[in-house]
């Protein structure tokens, strides 16, 4: 038997059957290439996942760098995106009531303490609830930190209608309001003119606006 008859027989196999050996041959590119892909996306999420804790990290840092009163009218910006109407009052309530939050005509009352190693404890949680029981009627009281809460002020509060929220949880808010916050960051100079206040953007009966975050002491307003 001669080689071109050899070779005749087998180009016509080849050619015969030749889906076969496309399958084979993608069978031997998939097992071969699969690996090589799933473990190239194992280490993009892993990196994913280290740049979102940096990201995150970065965050809470500069929200510690804040002054106490920077920090109110963070929360309060924050809490503007979520669909509340803000109003930041200081130190004009006893207990540390900071912001007033107002949403579907209920009143909500907001703590924040800017915490960069201290916890908050117990007795801070008490004396917040202390100044809202006579206040709450549909609403309830949020306690805001850049840090973390003690076991027993979380017990504390289980019971109250206050919402604790700590530096792991305020990211989540940070992100359902869709806060772009190297902007934030880089704009929070946008001082009132009147008063030195921060200058916050608001929505009233004729559209959007900046309010002074001292209002009511100060009302100064400029469109958005």
């Amino acid at each position: 038997m001669d080689e071109n008859f050899l070779s005749d027989i087998f180009w016509s196999v080849i050619k015969q059957n030749w889906w076969i050996f496309l399958i084979l041959f993608l069978v031997y590119a998939l097992f071969s290439i699969l690996p090589l892909i799933i473990k190239q996306k194992q280490k993009n999420k892993k990196f994913d996942n280290i740049n979102k804790i940096h990201s995150d990290r970065e965050i809470i840092i500069k929200l510690r760098k804040l002054n106490p009163k920077e920090f109110e009218d963070y929360v309060s910006f924050l809490f503007s995106k979520l669909g509340f109407d803000t109003e930041s009052v200081g130190r004009a309530y006893d207990g540390g009531i900071d912001v007033i939050a107002k949403k579907d005509g209920v009143k909500h009352y907001i703590q924040c303490k800017k915490f960069i190693s201290s916890k908050v404890s117990v007795s801070d949680v008490r004396d917040f609830y202390g100044a809202l029981i006579d206040k709450l009627s549909k609403g309830k009281g949020y306690f805001v930190t850049t840090n973390k809460f003690t076991l027993e002020a979380e017990k504390f509060a289980q019971t109250k209608p206050i919402e604790l929220i700590d530096s792991y949880k305020l990211l989540d808010y940070i992100k359902l309001a869709e806060i772009d916050n190297e902007k934030y960051f880089k704009n929070h100079t946008n001082k009132c003119p009147m008063c030195n206040g921060y200058l916050i953007l608001r929505e009233g009966n004729y559209g959007k606006f900046y309010g002074c975050s001292n209002y009511p002491k100060c009302k100064y307003t400029k469109k958005s």
